[in-house]
């Protein structure tokens, strides 16, 4: 690529990072079409997609580790549950149609932005539940199945896994987007870029503009978070989670 186009994709994947990292996930509504439309084929944007979204883990937690009180044993527990799903998330995508999957996700995902919407005070305080073992299994269950989701399409699961911290668990949002973050954007998704690169193709020479994007827009969209708290993170995850489930949908 010439420098121009790696002047756009840094600017495309910082805004769509600042975005992610606030919300706590969707960068892929910007920054994986883009790929697709510069004339990447589907699998090849995906690992190179999920490869550079490890980077937005890593600027997240820059900043989130200075401010933000992750429990060791809820954030291990996050990973065990999550990281079998990606894995086979990442093996079957490769070998099915995602235009279907696609769809039902977008309805999925349009879903938890009006629920949200319509439950003013979910998220607004931090009230830890489920933290028995049914609970776990529960919500362990629920992670595995987003998993799934995370390794598999494009946009949106780390939006699941913040919603579904603040329902079952309690977390508020500002906690939540947290987790997901560092866990769901450097563990889970770099499961699934090495496995997508071990099965697949990722294309290395797009890589250091989209890497730098993530990185800084994630350390721009966390402090952002932490600094607004999470009234505003709320808004911000009803609107994100409606605009890519609008995309979703339409293709």
């Amino acid at each position: 690529m010439d420098w121009i186009d790696q002047l756009v994709l840094f600017v495309i994947s910082l805004v769509a990072n600042i975005f992610s990292a606030f919300a706590g996930g969707g960068a892929g509504l910007i920054q994986f079409p883009v790929l697709i439309f510069l004339g990447l084929p589907f699998g090849i944007a995906l690992a190179t997609h999920k490869v550079a979204s490890v980077a937005l883990g890593i600027g997240a937690t820059l900043r989130h580790r200075r401010a933000s009180t992750i429990e060791r044993r809820f954030a291990l527990f996050i990973l065990a549950a999550g990281l079998p799903g990606v894995l086979l998330g990442a093996i079957v995508i490769l070998r099915i149609p995602d235009r279907p999957a696609e769809i039902a996700l977008g309805v999925l995902t349009a879903a938890l932005g009006i629920y949200s919407w319509l439950k003013p005070g979910l998220g607004q305080s931090h009230v830890p539940a489920h933290r028995d073992t049914r609970g776990y299994l529960g919500g362990g269950l629920v992670l595995f199945v987003i998993g799934i989701l995370n390794g598999s399409l494009t946009s949106g699961t780390g939006l699941f896994v913040t919603l579904w911290l603040v329902y079952w668990f309690g977390l508020d949002y500002k906690r939540a987007v947290a987790y997901t973050l560092i866990l769901v954007g450097m563990f889970w998704n770099g499961t699934g870029a090495v496995t997508l690169g071990l099965l697949g193709e990722i294309k290395w020479d797009w890589l250091p503009a989209l890497l730098a994007g993530s990185l800084i827009g994630g350390y721009i969209g966390a402090h952002l978070a932490i600094i607004k708290g999470s009234g505003a993170i709320k808004r911000v995850f009803e609107v994100i989670t409606l605009l890519i489930g609008v995309k979703l949908m339409i293709g």
